[in-house]
């Protein structure tokens, strides 16, 4: 029996070890990546403003864009270090560090002294009986948030998988270029929160575009890299799939529409 309860200890010191909580600021996996992918992508300017006749809303929202493009062409397809809390290439870190790098010449004509800023992710003990990873903290628009929720996901276990399936579907396809997407995922690349910024719904194809970070990539001597992505295409049935899982879900949230100029 001694010997059987020191085997089961032994067992449990090696074997890993899944907790309830999940990781609070991006997707793990296992994927493995050659010391030839691994680099530090070229450092990119800030682009200049658009000159075309455009909505400050707009123009904010290409500049994000486009800022999100430069980094892809800049990481010329390989992975960036995405370990490190600070480390600009983890999912969520990548969407702030496009939305604050054009920032500064933008507010809310409601508030046209507030700075902008992107709110938090959720802490994981105020989201259950949900997954961390796709709410965000209510910060009011006087404080500095020019998002609002335009549409949500969450698993219904009063509805069957095909019912909470179609509605996930749904939702996927209220998407509009620029929205800032939070999700809760379990799929091929991983398992946990990721952010995105959607780049479009092309509705006769039924497919979303969008920009990021981190959705995919793995370790390298016990160090997470992940891949910038740049107007990747993905199925709205693909992306419905990956929040569709009981206690996970997805949110859109979306820039205000009175996105004016600062000045000076």
């Amino acid at each position: 029996m001694k010997r059987l309860l020191a085997l089961l200890i032994m067992l449990m010191m090696v074997l890993p070890v899944f907790a309830e909580e999940e990781d609070e600021w991006s997707i793990w996996d296992v994927i493995d990546i050659d010391t030839e992918e691994i680099t530090e992508a070229a450092p990119i300017e800030t682009p200049a403003p658009e000159t075309a006749e455009l909505t400050a809303r707009e123009d904010f929202i290409n500049r994000i864009i486009t800022l999100g493009e430069q980094l892809y062409i800049g990481a010329n397809g390989k992975s960036q270090r995405a370990h490190y809390k600070e480390d600009i290439y983890v999912c969520k870190n990548f969407t702030v560090y496009l939305f604050n790098k054009n920032r500064d010449d933008f507010c809310m004509a409601e508030y046209p002294d507030v700075k902008l800023r992107v709110p938090n992710n959720l802490p994981s003990a105020k989201c259950k009986p949900y997954y961390y990873g796709f709410y965000w903290e209510d910060i009011d628009a006087e404080d500095g948030n020019p998002f609002y929720e335009a549409a949500a996901f969450r698993y219904d276990t009063k509805l069957s998988k095909e019912e909470n399936m179609a509605l996930a579907m749904d939702f996927m396809r209220q998407v509009q270029r620029g929205d800032y997407f939070q999700m809760s995922a379990k799929y091929e690349y991983g398992t946990g929160a990721h952010s995105a910024i959607m780049m479009g719904y092309d509705a006769e194809k039924d497919e979303i575009h969008w920009l990021d970070s981190n959705m995919r990539g793995g370790k390298r001597n016990g160090i997470r890299y992940g891949l910038v992505q740049y107007d990747e295409v993905k199925s709205v049935e693909w992306w419905a799939s990956t929040f569709c899982v009981k206690g996970r879900g997805a949110t859109l949230f979306r820039l205000r529409d009175d996105i004016a100029y600062r000045e000076d």
